[in-house]
């Protein structure tokens, strides 16, 4: 059978597929388009567009972001995993996650709260002016929201896409209502995979114009 085998030649050419058969994308801005333009990549799924939401300051708080060499701080290890680790060098970025922290993990067997939560709570001032990517645990954004309406930080982008049927669709309702520059997929659909498309598409757009 014949086939691409070319890695540069495939995402060449799926970006050209999906570039054609979603027309409406060029007429966006360039930042915008190009996130859009990966998650239809990493998904499959010429649909999602409709779902995603990007507010009108996330690309430019993100690009700032990264050319200042903020952490990236994520709720679990496999969308820490996934972000593009070279560009992530080339910017001196640093990624965390708590979800495994051993006092993480015994505050919250004392409190009864997961993991996630304890996590945004307990390293909170590191959330300050870093990107905060969650793409799994919607009680994570939940209480993130919850302590960035407190004014107690302001993270520079948050990208927040957590995937399922209890609280995903509500949690990511309270990020757009939220005064901070946002990245999010409404409704149950997300996941890990989205946020990190997300970020790569934003290192690559850093890396294009650095």
């Amino acid at each position: 059978m014949d086939f691409v085998r070319d890695p540069i030649d495939i995402e060449k050419t799926s970006m050209q597929i999906i570039e054609n058969s979603l027309p409406f994308l060029r007429k966006m801005p360039e930042g915008e388009r190009a996130i859009i333009r990966r998650i239809v990549h990493t998904t499959g799924d010429l649909s999602c567009p409709e779902l995603i939401k990007i507010s009108p300051d996330a690309v430019e708080a993100g690009l700032k972001a990264i050319r200042a060499g903020r952490p990236v701080v994520t709720d679990v290890h496999m969308l820490q995993a996934g972000i593009n680790s070279r560009k992530l060098a080339r910017f001196n970025m640093t990624t965390y996650c708590f979800i495994k922290d051993p006092i993480v993990i015994e505050e919250a067997q004392r409190t009864g709260e997961t993991r996630a939560m304890v996590a945004m709570k307990m390293k909170a001032e590191l959330l300050d002016g870093a990107i905060v990517a969650i793409g799994n645990a919607p009680t994570a954004l939940f209480t993130l929201c919850e302590i960035i309406k407190q004014d107690k930080i302001k993270p520079a982008l948050v990208v927040g896409t957590p995937v399922g049927f209890v609280g995903a669709r509500e949690s990511k309702e309270e990020l757009v209502n939220t005064p901070v520059p946002y990245i999010t997929m409404i409704g149950t659909r997300g996941g890990s995979t989205i946020a990190v498309a997300a970020i790569n598409a934003l290192l690559n757009l850093a890396e294009e114009i650095f």
